[in-house]
């Protein structure tokens, strides 16, 4: 959390945007004179648009950020009503939570919008809401969004000078094996679970169970990444336990200390959801204690009980992706490493276009797609990477297979950056050692990927002059291959050693 990298302070600049949005819109409904379960409402909403809306535009995050009331109402007014039928209530949650999850192929806008409709089923078993009190929750949350919306979109518009990153275009696949549709039947199979175990615990308690279930699908895409994700949500969630039994406990829900330590926890949320989910898991964790003290229902046994549903949610979680249509962590890294190694391939062949005269060749967009699949590879990567993983050999391979990659990323960077040097003239040696990089990257593509490897750049009828740009690329080429021949022995030898069938 310390030592993460945060180029151009994002992080930090979003964490502060969102205590001044959250507290905006706490502030609003305060002095609107609504209820304490309105304006945690209208803090939450707000909390949520900040957090989760990521379209890769201003425009579209702020249409995005307008729709949400069009799930998140209905979803009030249904959760509500059915709060005095469990059977009902409790089968429409489950229907919320396959469909909030299918959303997800709908890109960034369906992945926000399902975020919330979920939250807002959650939130009212949360604050036990009923019927009687929808106005005053729609009118909270209603402030809330225009007051974030306000900030993000008005005081503090960080998103027009630095959009969000780009991602890698998801794995393509059809059916049940395309991801969406896969992990919506898991995560309604791990909250169905949850929630039944979740209410033999404590049959008031029981939505955390099915809270940590749902959250531990978030951005994962294979066994093992939702195997780590469940311990790390553990991990945070028992640390958070911990400082609300020292901090939040003796507090006994006093107003002004409450509110500060909260808006400290907002800020932790979103200053660490990148670089540690054990981190954020251990601020909401603690937000959760100071709301509860808020609400005057705070006590040690409450907290203890927190930790119990987690851990029914977790093994919901863990159970899902083993039983239910499971994508093991080898077969998801497998493709990503694939596309990687495309990526690579793709910017030799552009790079040996430019530097035998064709102006129009430009590698530099393979570069940067390397880049966001090298991501995607070291994701996918880190169950076996993680310090508690038994499998010794297969880190080791694993460790491997990521340093090698990193050093094709390298080389091709060096030799783009050479390609787009215009004095750097055509070598006829380049020609052979292009072929030489294309048949390596050709053996490491498995069966049915790309084709036939692309025939090399015509050399030049010119004399080779030896230009310094040449020899450079030259270099490049040379180490490019020879550390793909390197990474063959721990991709080829024994795939399942480098990723684990777990």
């Amino acid at each position: 959390m310390f030592v993460a990298p945060d180029p151009g302070r994002l992080r930090l600049r979003t964490g502060i945007r969102a205590v001044i949005g959250v507290s905006l819109a706490v502030a609003a409904a305060e002095l609107c004179g609504l209820s304490l379960p309105a304006s945690i409402t209208g803090g939450l909403g707000a909390l949520l648009a900040l957090f989760t809306v990521g379209d890769p535009t201003v425009r579209r995050q702020a249409v995005s950020t307008a729709l949400l009331p069009v799930v998140g109402f209905p979803v009030l007014a249904l959760a509500t009503a059915l709060h005095g039928v469990p059977l009902l209530r409790d089968a429409a949650f489950l229907v919320v939570v396959f469909c909030g999850v299918y959303a997800r192929r709908w890109g960034p806008r369906g992945h926000a919008l399902g975020i919330f409709a979920f939250m807002m089923f959650f939130a009212t078993q949360f604050l036990h809401a009923v019927p009687a009190q929808l106005p005053e929750l729609y009118g909270a949350m209603a402030m809330a969004l225009a007051a974030s919306g306000l900030v993000r979109f008005g005081f503090w518009c960080i998103e027009r000078r630095t959009p969000p990153p780009a991602q890698p275009a998801p794995l393509a696949a059809r059916g049940l094996a395309r991801p969406t549709t896969r992990q919506a039947f898991q995560a309604t199979f791990a909250c169905g679970l949850a929630l039944a175990v979740g209410q033999l615990v404590s049959d008031e308690r029981w939505y955390w169970a099915v809270g940590t279930a749902w959250w531990i699908f978030v951005n994962t895409a294979s066994r093992g990444e939702t195997l780590v994700r469940g311990f790390r949500r553990v991990v945070g969630t028992v640390t958070g336990i911990v400082v609300g039994l020292l901090v939040a406990v003796p507090l006994h829900g006093a107003p002004a200390p409450t509110a500060v330590l909260v808006a400290v926890c907002v800020f932790g949320i979103f200053y660490t959801a990148a670089p540690s989910y054990s981190w954020m898991m251990f601020f909401v964790t603690v937000m959760a204690g100071l709301l509860y003290g808020l609400l005057g229902v705070l006590h040690p046994g409450l907290l203890a009980l927190r930790f119990e549903q987690t851990a029914v949610g977790a093994f919901g979680a863990a159970l899902a992706v083993a039983v239910v249509l499971p994508v093991t962590t080898h077969a998801a890294t497998d493709a990503w490493i694939q596309r990687a190694l495309l990526a690579v391939r793709h910017c030799t062949a552009e790079s040996a276009r430019r530097l035998a005269g064709d102006e129009s060749a430009d590698p530099t967009a393979h570069v940067a797609e390397l880049e966001l699949l090298l991501g995607k590879v070291r994701v996918s990567l880190a169950p076996l990477l993680h310090p508690l993983s038994p499998l010794r050999a297969r880190k080791a391979r694993a460790r491997e297979v990521m340093v090698f990659l990193d050093d094709c990323a390298r080389q091709a960077r060096g030799l783009a950056a050479v390609a787009a040097d215009p004095a750097a003239s055509h070598d006829a040696r380049l020609t052979a050692a292009c072929q030489r990089v294309e048949t390596a990257l050709y053996a490491l593509v498995a069966p049915g990927g790309d084709g036939a490897p692309p025939a090399a750049a015509a050399a030049s009828d010119a004399v080779p002059h030896h230009h310094p740009g040449a020899e450079r690329a030259l270099a490049h080429l040379h180490d490019l291959e020879a550390t793909l021949v390197s990474l063959a022995a721990p991709l080829r030898s024994n795939p399942r050693g480098v990723f684990v069938e777990a």
